[in-house]
């Protein structure tokens, strides 16, 4: 058996106990009255050995459906992707997965520079000036963005696409209540914003424009005409990006984004059942000194060599209350370095080989699914996600395909009652043509 930690003996805590002068562990607690002191039983379980509880916990996991047997089609915001065996390799170092924040740069320069590097990557990618060294995931990211342009414009007005991730909305929402900022959802049609309606809100008390690129249905939005109408009025224009997407996209950048955020997952990082992962936050020059958390920035040392320290911004200003720009003191350091990690082996090369395999197996996917006689919802041109119509509730067809190894899409109507029976499906780089067209074969036959 494999022990992580040694257990304390009970000789063990008799000499603690002496040392600090008690007979017992009960004494620890003698200045909290009886009557507050819970004196029931707790209803759990009963203590089980080591070797019982592991194959207990072995059972449970067992019961999961995990992505090794599994061919996953579920994407929504955490894809499935080719990790690059390196990463787990760099990341599992003692120095990187133990390392707290790096204040001293003299012991720090390793983690340092790989933050550097991860934010430099960052900027090629989205065609950014600035990017932060990570944020907590894509979701907080798009809130601090939106807080921020509020900041800036002193506008409270805040017109979110309804086709940005639903969680993401609604992490923006409980932002907004805060710091006291209007939110105004604009509609989809056809699966993209609604420009018309956008005009419409569009006005002088608007601090930002947020979409999604590609949106959560999958679709590219127009964001040329969408940066005209979000400038119009001197709003500021966020985009949230699936940095996978711009590496045959034309980045936010290169668009007139003022700032793009968005989820650094696809690059090295597992689905983890969810998270943790990693956010990232890119803006414009003008914006350096309000971007939310660190920022490493490269110098040179007495002797003149090169060096990495935390620049421009201290951590105690985000103790600071209304003063404060952002209240995150925090980063995803270790998920960063595993994008870093992904996004260096993998060079711009292969990660446009990456992106096109993502859009020519969706596409392909998609004409399946149009030959079998489903229809596909939305007509635009979309990266790697596409929304089909099915004759039954998702979740039913979901619980089927599970029994035949497949991971289904996700089911639209967990967040909009009018998508009932639209299922969401996502293919990556790394679903076969076998894997494809048995899937569509099987969504088939749960129906038939």
């Amino acid at each position: 058996m494999k022990h992580r930690y040694l257990p304390m003996t009970e000789q063990d805590k008799q000499e603690m106990l002496q040392v600090i002068g008690v007979d017992s562990i009960d004494e620890l607690f003698q200045d909290i009255p009886e009557s507050v002191r819970f004196q029931g039983e707790y209803k759990i379980k009963e203590a089980k050995s080591e070797t019982a509880l592991m194959k207990e916990l072995s059972e449970l996991a067992s019961k999961s459906k995990n992505l090794k047997d599994n061919a996953s089609f579920i994407g929504a915001g955490v894809y499935d992707h080719y990790i690059p065996v390196i990463v787990d390799h760099v990341i599992s170092r003692s120095e990187f997965y133990t390392a707290y924040t790096p204040y001293q740069p003299e012991i720090s320069q390793g983690e340092l520079q790989a933050i550097f590097e991860f934010q430099t990557m960052i900027c090629e990618i989205t065609g950014m000036d600035v990017a932060n060294s990570s944020m907590y995931d894509g979701g907080t990211a798009l809130a601090e963005a939106a807080t921020l342009s509020a900041g800036q414009t002193r506008n409270k007005k805040i017109l979110v696409s309804g086709a940005v991730h639903p969680e993401s909305r609604e992490v923006l929402k409980s932002y907004a209540t805060g710091q006291r900022l209007e939110v105004v959802e604009i509609p989809a049609v056809n699966g993209v914003t609604n420009l018309d309606v956008l005009k419409e809100q569009m006005g002088e008390d608007v601090a930002a424009v947020v979409v999604q690129y590609p949106n959560f249905f999958g679709q590219i939005e127009p964001l040329k005409e969408i940066e005209a109408i979000a400038h119009q009025h001197k709003g500021m224009f966020i985009v949230s990006s699936n940095p996978l997407a711009l590496g045959v996209l034309t980045p936010p950048g290169k668009l007139g984004a003022d700032i793009v955020v968005g989820d650094a997952q696809p690059f090295g990082i597992a689905t983890q059942f969810g998270g943790p992962h990693c956010g990232y936050f890119a803006v414009t020059t003008k914006l350096l000194r309000k971007v939310p958390g660190r920022l490493v920035g490269q110098t040179k040392d007495d002797q003149g060599r090169r060096g990495f320290v935390l620049t421009l911004q201290a951590r105690e200003q985000h103790i600071r209350r209304d003063k404060a720009t952002s209240n995150i003191c925090s980063n995803q350091a270790l998920n960063a370095l595993a994008a870093s990690v992904a996004m260096t082996a993998l060079g711009k090369k292969g990660i446009k080989e990456i992106a096109t395999q993502n859009i020519q197996k969706a596409q392909y996917a998609k004409r399946a699914f149009e030959q079998a006689g489903y229809e596909i919802v939305y007509s635009g041109p979309f990266f790697n996600e596409f929304v089909v119509k099915l004759p039954q509730a998702v979740k039913s067809v979901n619980l089927q395909l599970a029994e035949k190894g497949f991971i289904g899409g996700y089911d639209l109507s967990r967040d909009d009652e009018l998508l009932a029976n639209h299922m969401l499906v996502a293919v990556t780089e790394l679903r076969t043509k076998d894997e494809i067209d048995r899937f569509v074969k099987e969504v088939g036959d749960c129906h038939a």
